[in-house]
């Protein structure tokens, strides 16, 4: 059992947090990371306005008592979205932990703060976390180059960042990107994190709410069996390879822009994808870490299996200690 800041901040058992994932962060899934003890987030922009957000709150509320919290992620989007009043919506929902994503959280911290909200913000780097220190949030959830959606454009791997973020903080550190396992739990709190956040292990759950064929194609990929796209438009993605993300590479290779790919990147194809299981439809996101992806367990059986490895593994590597006689 592991008692940090994470689970003491978040009320939390264990220090694993699920990704707020957009299409796939609904309530059934959240729910049942809730009830397994770690921290669910539902993804506000699944839900087409606020009021369908404050819905899929109470619903996920009828599916656990445990807490639970909503990713507000504010990037450039083909459809603008009017994340201030998401923002309202989370707060009259009562719902007292968010993941804010994408952009600097300040235009949300008075908000936020003013209504009890523990806020947790996604870093690609140190400097943005350090901003984030700055501007009051509780807790950074630093993403490595591994991690799926957007890892920035720096390409630094948690082996690296995770440490150089905790020389830098002295909030709470969350570990993303290319964590799947036990293994990957013991190795971020020994980086200087105290929790780790899981997206891509988390799609290949009994409970995630996508097709059996797009879990079951996960279980079958390799950690090198994604794409980077949209890196020449400084802003990277990390997806499932497939020949809609190796058609927007070529594009941009060859000079196109962003209207040259509009509609292969659209969101919509992706939601296709997770919905049909055609892989084909769009492009889909998934982490490095999908190579570590062997089964599709439910979110109980997920949840203690990481959290039983980690223990075992911190025990098996404090025993390899000699201490001097």
């Amino acid at each position: 059992m592991f008692s940090n800041r994470i689970t003491q901040t978040f009320g939390i058992e264990h220090p694993i947090v699920q990704g707020g994932m957009q299409w796939i962060g609904r309530a059934e899934l959240v729910a049942s990371v809730a009830n397994a003890g770690a921290l669910g987030m539902l993804t506000a922009l699944t839900q087409p306005t606020p009021a369908d957000l404050g819905a899929e709150i109470e619903r996920c509320r009828t599916m656990t008592d445990k807490p639970f919290g909503v990713n507000l992620t504010v990037l450039p989007s083909i459809r603008p979205m009017p994340h201030m009043e998401f923002a309202k919506q989370i707060v009259d929902s009562g719902v007292t932990v968010v993941e804010t994503a994408g952009s600097n959280p300040a235009p949300f911290m008075e908000l936020f703060k003013a209504n009890g909200v523990k806020i947790i913000h996604k870093c690609t780097s140190v400097r943005h976390a350090v901003k984030a220190q700055a501007v009051g949030v509780d807790a950074v959830s630093v993403d490595g180059f591994e991690c799926a959606g957007h890892p920035g454009e720096d390409d630094v791997t948690n082996l690296v960042l995770i440490p150089a973020a905790r020389a830098a903080l002295d909030i709470p550190i969350i570990a993303s990107g290319g964590i799947a396992d036990g293994r990957g739990l013991a190795a971020s709190l020994m980086l200087g994190a105290e929790g780790v956040n899981m997206g891509t292990r988390f799609m290949a759950t009994v409970e995630a709410p996508l097709h059996d064929n797009v879990k079951q194609t996960m279980v079958d990929l390799t950690e090198r069996d994604t794409d980077l796209i949209l890196r020449t438009l400084n802003n990277t993605a990390r997806v499932a390879r497939n020949s809609v993300s190796t058609d927007v590479i070529r594009i941009l290779d060859q000079g196109g822009i962003f209207e040259d790919v509009r509609e292969l990147v659209a969101g919509a194809r992706g939601r296709t994808v997770y919905e049909t299981g055609d892989l084909e439809a769009g492009i889909w996101t998934a982490g490095m870490s999908v190579g570590l992806v062997k089964d599709i367990p439910t979110c109980a059986e997920l949840v203690s299996r990481v959290v039983a490895e980690a223990e075992q593994h911190i025990a098996a590597a404090t025993a390899q200690i000699a201490v001097p006689v």
